[in-house]
């Protein structure tokens, strides 16, 4: 039994049996896609994905990278990739497509990879500054970028406002009483991201007559280790810190568990806030105030700009910048003046 033969049987036409097998579902009723898939049931029929690809001259793989890790490192340890990536596969299945993963060094490291490798789709997460240039120039497929600040206007990119996220991680430990705070994040010079974020913090430090200077700076790449290293150093920086405002979620961990190996209580102490705003923070011992990105909106914006682009063969610009806002949690103390 053939596809025509099912199409046959069934009533329908063979693009409709084909929608079902592929997984196309919005595409056809509830009762078409029973009807269909009982007649391939009975018939124990096993369709060629392999001779489908090349009669369509699509894989149905959508290819996600995951940039900027060593050799040693794992995305899995961090909850953001971790969340980001079982969203996105969630939205590609629901698509009828695969996901293909892939760790770099860098973004670029990719290019003569999928020069050849048959692919429908890219994202990319999290690119460095002008990595964007040397990709749209060599690799002929739709392509979407997760918080890219590139100049381009060629570009299809889903970021969110980190200059409000900053502004807010700031307005808000200033509104709690604080004005000795440090500023942990990775170098500014790595990433867009982090600098929008800083110029946001720094914003609102100003607006309140805060003093900031470099010294309350501490750089750390995000990593939960790292967070601790620098949760260690912070009780003996030069100022006496009431409060930390951390750039992820993963590095507040780090430097809450930091803090509390040497004796110093959060949020008595020292009050913490995180950013990403993941489902981690009500874990935390103290649950973790947080800057909250929606994830879970940021990769379903990302699937459906990419698909929009494989289904309509056309190339889309588009920098859809989504919203933030401040979580609560029980790490940061109000301190009364």
């Amino acid at each position: 039994m053939n596809l025509k033969d099912i199409a046959r049987e069934a009533g329908v036409s063979a693009v409709t049996v084909s929608n079902v097998i592929n997984g196309n579902h919005h595409k056809v009723s509830q009762e078409t896609i029973e009807r269909v898939m009982k007649i391939i049931e009975e018939n124990d029929y096993r369709p060629n994905a392999m001779a489908r690809s090349l009669a369509s001259k699509k894989s149905k793989i959508i290819a996600v990278v995951i940039p900027y890790l060593s050799e040693e490192d794992d995305f899995a340890s961090s909850p953001y990739y971790a969340h980001m990536i079982s969203h996105l596969e969630k939205y590609i299945r629901s698509r009828g497509y695969y996901m293909m993963t892939r760790c770099v060094g860098a973004c670029g490291e990719v290019v003569p990879l999928f020069a050849t490798w048959n692919v429908d789709g890219i994202v990319f997460l999290g690119p460095y500054d002008k990595e964007e240039d040397a990709i749209l120039g060599k690799l002929k497929v739709p392509m979407v970028f997760v918080d890219s600040y590139t100049s381009r206007k060629d570009i299809a990119n889903v970021g969110i406002d980190d200059h409000k996220g900053g502004y807010l991680a700031g307005r808000y430990l200033i509104g709690m009483g604080h004005r000795d705070i440090a500023f942990v994040a990775p170098r500014m010079e790595d990433s867009s991201v982090i600098r929008a974020r800083f110029e946001g913090f720094v914003e609102a430090c100003k607006e309140q007559g805060i003093p900031f200077s470099k010294e309350d700076y501490f750089e750390a790449s995000t990593f939960y280790e790292e967070g601790v290293r620098v949760g260690k150093q912070i009780p003996f920086g030069k100022k006496s810190y009431t409060a930390v405002a951390a750039m992820s979620d993963v590095l507040a961990f780090g430097v809450m568990k930091g803090l509390q190996m040497i004796g110093t209580k959060v949020p008595e102490d020292v009050s913490v806030i995180g950013y990403d705003g993941l489902p981690e923070c009500n874990y935390a011992s103290p649950q973790l105030t947080s800057i909250s990105q929606n994830i879970k909106e940021k990769a379903t914006k990302t699937g459906e700009l990419l698909f929009e682009m494989i289904e309509s063969e056309e190339d889309i610009s588009a920098n859809i910048m989504l919203d933030v806002e401040l979580k609560n949690g029980e790490s940061v103390k109000r301190i009364e003046r």
